[in-house]
């Protein structure tokens, strides 16, 4: 099996380089060259450093330096750190995070689209207070309850006012000939909810 050294050093040979000149030409340490064609793994730089000479060394000899890289931690797969090219990437790389943001802005914006839409197209909440009882001689009703703050609010067909936080009341004028009152709340797209309520049941 032919180790990295091996072919690192048998075509600086084949190719009539010393280590001196290859050391000069891709601005290397000797010491790191020689280290590596002496397989002398004591000798080697920290990572990332290790895995650029390599690559360089045999970039520059004419050689497939990833493949050659290759070649390399798997002679000292046991001595030195794995490398950075063969590691998986950093998924928070600057790349990575801005895809990620792009991603959920997209999300997030899509959810909120949906969320108005179904909110601008649902009939409005309703809910009315209504008083417990009536006398035959009530002239008047105080009839109050919430809404959607966007929605509009009629009481038998008389417009009432509803407040930003979607509160509202009223005094209708009450006759006992005409028991029921009529709630209705309308949503901007024309959505309806009603509230009823018979006095003489």
């Amino acid at each position: 099996m032919n180790r990295t050294a091996s072919i690192l050093k048998n075509t600086r040979q084949e190719k009539d380089y010393s280590i001196a000149q290859i050391s000069q030409k891709i601005k290397v340490p000797l010491k790191y060259l020689a280290a590596i064609e002496a397989e002398d793994a004591a000798n080697f730089p920290e990572e990332p450093y290790i895995s650029l000479i390599v690559k360089d060394y045999a970039q520059f000899l004419g050689l497939d330096g990833q493949q050659m890289l290759r070649l390399f931690y798997r002679d000292f797969s046991t001595k030195i750190n794995s490398s950075p090219d063969l590691r998986p990437k950093n998924p928070l790389s600057p790349q990575a995070f801005f895809s990620y943001f792009v991603i959920i802005a997209i999300v997030v914006f899509s959810v909120y689209l949906l969320s108005e839409y179904f909110q601008f197209h649902r009939p409005p909440h309703l809910s009315v207070v209504w008083p417990a009882t009536v006398s035959p001689s009530s002239a008047s009703l105080e009839i109050r309850g919430t809404t959607d703050p966007e929605a509009t609010v009629r009481i038998n067909h008389n417009l009432v006012m509803v407040d930003t936080k979607g509160n509202f009341v009223k005094k209708i004028s009450y006759d006992s000939r005409s028991p029921k009152i009529t709630v209705t709340a309308q949503s901007p797209s024309g959505k309806t909810t009603i509230a009823e309520k018979n006095y003489q049941e």
